[in-house]
């Protein structure tokens, strides 16, 4: 054997023995083995913690959106009462509005009723029962009559169309009503026309 021969061989022999060699594979026993098993565990850990994070987006995501749906469900039923209070308040005032203008366009019956029996024409006549028929049926709309002899005036509900003095009152006095007023609910409807007595000046 050369000496040049013999050198290889002794660089073979130097060699780390591989697998073909019959060298045992890496295990946990081993340095390699251990860092194999130690990254892995890191990138077990990494990947829960990456999963544990994304769920938690994800949760707090959802709670939000939850907060955002359930504000808005509120706002929308809000809005659909208030809604639901202006169509009704809403069809209330067309329908006083429907019924005062017809009960409006009836007060010169009214009135003629009125002074008919003031003049006694219906007394004992079919009229009478007619008349009080009518005056029922209105008044179940809403209707009243108002305005007597002696009580304070008020130009909120009387519209005064004659003017006296005397001493025999201390205020401002109806003393004829000239023709009734009416009302429907709260709203005047036609003020009282009255004479009015007042005191001395």
């Amino acid at each position: 054997m050369t000496a040049a021969t013999q050198g290889s061989d002794d660089f073979a022999d130097e060699r780390p023995p591989t697998e073909a060699d019959g060298a045992p594979e890496p295990g946990p026993g081993t340095p390699q083995g251990e860092s194999e098993v130690h990254a892995e565990h890191v990138q077990v850990v990494e990947e829960q913690t990456t999963a544990d994070l994304a769920d938690g987006v994800l949760t707090d995501a959802a709670v939000a959106l939850a907060a955002d749906l359930r504000a808005d469900l509120q706002r929308l039923q809000a809005e659909y009462v208030n809604y639901r209070k202006r169509v009704e308040r809403d069809r209330d005032v067309a329908r006083t509005s429907a019924v005062a203008g017809v009960l409006e366009a009836l007060l010169p019956v009214l009135d003629d009723i009125e002074l008919a029996r003031q003049h006694g024409d219906l007394e004992g006549g079919p009229f009478a029962a007619i008349s009080e028929k009518l005056e029922s049926v209105l008044g179940r709309f809403g209707l009243t009559r108002y305005g007597q002899s002696g009580e304070h005036f008020d130009p909120v509900v009387h519209e005064a169309l004659m003017h006296s003095h005397s001493d025999e009152v201390q205020s401002s006095t109806v003393t004829q009503v000239l023709q009734p007023g009416y009302t429907i609910g709260e709203k005047v409807l036609r003020a009282a026309r009255v004479a009015v007595t007042d005191p001395p000046s």
